[in-house]
């Protein structure tokens, strides 16, 4: 009996030993891989991968789990062929799960930032899991920095807000950097330090942080000049940190006094007409309210804006001293402070001719005349005519005057120093003499006994009075300085062999001038053919006609000096005085001589007949 018994509690342990050997085994060949961490933005969708091995399970079941304080609760799982979404759960209406087992969220929330759980069951073969991080991001807005609207003392004796920064919707947590100028500020909660900041979050019910964060300091002058703002500082997936800055603001600073000015605004010298802008401030703040004074008196009648006032139209007698002051009572007893201000006005009185109104002189007479002025400091002047310039000083003096120089006379006075500081007057000269006539200009007509307008112009003073002859319908009026009379009539016979005589006269004389007129087409013929001459093609033509007139004579002049000298060559010879010639005849004495002498003229017939008279003579 007892070695039954003992056979029976052998054969139990190797039945116990066997299915444990069983199970670790399964534990160790049912693997599961996930996705560690997977990191996505807000409202976008997911998918968390899930695989496995278990070789030689011939079921195996994979379920998603969630896992809220320390309870887990199944969302999905699929088995043989069966998937489904478990039903009362957060994730029932949003999660799908594929055939590779993978779990799929439709829209991402901040609620989501959690580990998602990927069972396999193997059944006998045993069970394994792992987990997947899910990392929700929400970019934030813009931050929005607000500087204080309370004027901030520099002799407080505690720091003073001075600014709130706020960003909104961020996930995970953002952080805020404050900024002054370009520079960072150190990260300081501790509110005994000069400068610290107070931090605030709020998690509102979409599960995304807003965060404030108010900055406290002394603040100094020198801050005056400076610029604040603050830089969200947030993450996004798979990158590094990244910011947002705020628009910035400066402050509004109460600090004492140091300097005072009181200057002129005007660049440029101040002269009479013009508008004089005064400005007076302090590097304190805030400005104070100032008092203007000239001399001990108040100003009437300007214009005061603040620290500056402004004086219309300033005469001479607005120079001056001029003074601001203030009653000083920030940081001490109540003090006046004065500054003072010197003002010049520079004038230049009006421009005065001597001798005074319009002047007469006859021809060949001298003209002089003065013009004077005053001014505040140097000043030039000038006579004009037109716009050229005749003299330099306050004299014009005129040599010998002709009707030409009559017209008006300008003398500017000027300024140099002072742009824009000038003044003038005029005088008109009239030069009294006989009437001078222009040259005339002939008519023209297309046929005689048209009509003709012809045009007489003549200076002259008193104003010449026309006479025409022939006479026609006349018109007179000024042009200019001068005098013209326009006559119209017919171009008969007469008018067009003696021309229209224009007389111009006045009581100191008369001048005559003679008009032609004359049939267009003749007048166009004799212009082209001046023309014609001045054309390069007709000139080269004459040259070239009076270069071969001059090559013709030379070549005659050529061949009579060539025939004078043959003929004295042959007489020479006949008389045997030519040496070369009694060697000729030893030379050729056993042949036949031949004493005639024929010159062939290739240049011209007359060439040939002279030759051939010259063969005769010599046979």
């Amino acid at each position: 009996m007892d070695g039954t018994v003992m056979s029976g509690r052998n054969s139990l342990l190797c039945t116990l030993l066997l299915l444990g050997l069983q199970v670790c085994w399964a534990a160790v060949t049912v693997k599961v891989a996930v996705t560690p961490k997977v990191e996505v933005m807000e409202g976008q969708p997911i998918k968390l991968p899930c695989t496995y091995e278990a070789p030689g399970a011939s079921m195996v079941l994979v379920e998603w789990h969630i896992e809220n304080q320390g309870v887990r609760t199944r969302i999905s799982f699929h088995s043989g062929g069966e998937k489904k979404v478990d039903d009362g759960t957060p994730y029932t209406s949003r999660v799908t799960m594929g055939n590779d087992n993978s779990l799929n969220i439709a829209a991402v929330t901040v609620s989501d930032e959690r580990s998602f759980i990927c069972l396999v069951n193997s059944g006998v073969q045993g069970v394994s899991e792992a987990s997947t991080q899910v990392k929700v991001y929400s970019e934030p807005d813009e931050p929005a920095a607000v500087g204080s609207t309370q004027l901030l003392s520099v002799t407080s004796d505690k720091p003073e807000e001075v600014g709130t920064c706020t960003a909104k919707n961020g996930h995970p947590q953002p952080r805020i950097i404050w900024y002054k100028d370009t520079s960072p500020l150190p990260e300081v909660k501790d509110i005994n330090e000069d400068m610290y900041m107070a931090p605030s979050v709020v998690k509102e019910s979409s599960g995304l942080y807003t965060i404030y964060s108010r900055l406290f300091m002394k603040v100094t002058k020198a801050d005056k000049d400076s610029e604040f703002h603050c830089v969200v500082e947030y993450m996004m997936p798979n990158s590094s940190p990244l910011q947002k800055n705020s628009p910035p603001f400066s402050l509004n600073l109460h600090y004492p006094m140091e300097v005072m000015t009181f200057s002129l605004v005007n660049k440029d010298p101040v002269k009479e007409g013009d508008d004089v802008t005064m400005k007076c401030e302090t590097d304190g703040n805030p400005q104070p309210s100032f008092d203007f004074l000239k001399a001990v008196n108040s100003l009437d009648g300007v214009v005061s804006d603040g620290g500056s006032v402004t004086l219309p139209r300033v005469t001479r007698d607005s120079a001056g001293n001029y003074t601001c002051s203030f009653l000083d009572c920030d940081f001490s007893d109540c003090e006046e402070i004065t500054r003072t201000l010197p003002l010049s006005v520079h004038y230049l009185d009006p421009v005065k001719i001597e001798p005074a109104g319009p002047q007469e002189a006859k021809k060949g007479d001298t003209v002089e005349l003065q013009c004077r002025t005053k001014a505040s400091t140097d000043y030039t002047l000038e006579w004009k005519k037109d716009s050229t310039v005749l003299f330099r000083d306050g004299a014009l003096s005129l040599k010998s005057v002709s009707l030409a120089d009559a017209g008006v006379y300008t003398c500017e006075g000027a300024v140099p120093s002072v742009p824009g500081l000038m003044n003038k007057a005029t005088v008109e000269l009239v030069v009294a003499g006989g009437p001078e006539i222009d040259a005339p200009t002939n008519g023209e007509v297309e046929k005689e006994g048209e009509s003709v307008t012809l045009r007489c112009s003549a200076q002259g003073y008193p104003s010449p009075q026309f006479t025409w002859k022939p006479s026609g319908k006349e018109s007179v009026n000024m042009v200019g300085n001068k005098m013209v009379s326009t006559l119209t009539l017919d171009a008969t016979a007469a008018v067009m062999k003696d021309g229209v005589v224009c007389t111009a006269s006045n009581k100191y004389g008369e001048d005559s001038k003679t008009f032609q007129v004359v049939l267009k087409k003749a007048a166009d013929s004799n212009e082209a053919a001046h023309a014609d001459r001045g054309n390069p093609v007709y000139a080269t033509a004459d040259k070239q006609q009076g270069g071969s007139s001059g090559v013709v004579i030379a070549v005659v002049i050529c061949v009579l000096l060539l025939l004078i000298v043959v003929a004295l060559l042959y007489f020479l010879q006949k008389k045997g005085k030519l040496p070369c010639g009694k060697k000729d005849k030893k030379e050729v004495a056993g042949g036949e001589v031949n004493n005639d002498i024929v010159v062939e003229m290739k240049s011209g017939e007359k060439g040939n007949e002279e030759s051939e008279l010259l063969n005769k003579s010599a046979q």
